[in-house]
């Protein structure tokens, strides 16, 4: 028998708890995990000719990321966050705004509203390169977040706007790595790579990913939970 999304996540959640490979915070359930070796998989993105030609990239504001985001202002890249919960869109940190030596600070989701500030979705940029977190990864792509859907949101939202297709790549721990049969939604998030703090790998993901936001699955509940949905529906269909 197929097992649920949320049957796989636990038994990852429960495998890097268990495991001690988890870190800081803690219990890793309910959460994209923060896990160790977060900076070597970060490296291995670094090394990325994409990531390197990469101007503007987007990264998800967890904690597993943050060796990540702060890299890319060290690099001299503008930062592109979403707000916990997709509240008020998206943060835009560009590294000019960012004093030498504080970027870790800037890059993280308690300071970062000091160094950057909320666009609107008129003024997002162009994104060449997007990093996603993950609980769970097959290594054919199909992911699974912690089950509230931002991550495809996100791309969704991008997508409508008319960003071209980007590079989607996720760093795990290699524990997080799973075989089974991940259900697949058509409004789920594909990535492309996937970084450990073993490697980077291509997926050569079958998975076509979403072209925008399928609204036929938004709620009027999602609708007033995140007013970035309501002012895209505003902007594009009204």
């Amino acid at each position: 028998m197929t097992e649920t999304k949320d049957e796989i996540r636990h038994k990852v959640w429960n495998r890097l708890t268990e495991e001690k490979n988890g870190r800081f915070p803690f219990p890793l359930v309910h959460r994209i995990p923060n896990f160790k070796g977060a900076e070597k998989a970060a490296a291995f993105i670094q090394a990325m000719p994409e990531y390197q030609a990469a101007k503007v990239i987007k990264v998800n504001p967890d904690a597993p990321q943050l060796p990540l985001r702060k890299q890319i202002l060290i690099d001299g890249k503008t930062l592109l966050v979403p707000t916990p919960r997709l509240k008020a869109g998206f943060i835009m940190v560009k590294p000019e705004w960012v004093p030498k030596g504080e970027e870790r600070r800037a890059a993280s989701l308690s300071h970062i509203k000091s160094y950057g500030k909320e666009i609107p979705l008129t003024e997002i940029p162009s994104i060449d390169f997007m990093v996603v977190g993950s609980v769970a990864i097959h290594p054919d792509g199909r992911r699974l977040g912690k089950g509230e859907g931002y991550a495809d949101r996100e791309y969704g939202i991008l997508r409508e706007l008319g960003n071209p297709p980007m590079p989607i790549v996720t760093s795990i721990h290699s524990s997080q790595l799973v075989q089974n049969e991940i259900p697949r939604d058509s409004f789920d998030l594909s990535v492309d790579w996937i970084a450990t703090e073993e490697g980077l790998f291509p997926t050569n993901s079958p998975y076509e990913k979403p072209n925008g936001i399928e609204w036929e699955h938004v709620t009027e509940e999602e609708m007033e939970e995140m007013p970035v949905l309501k002012q895209l529906w505003e902007l594009k269909y009204k």
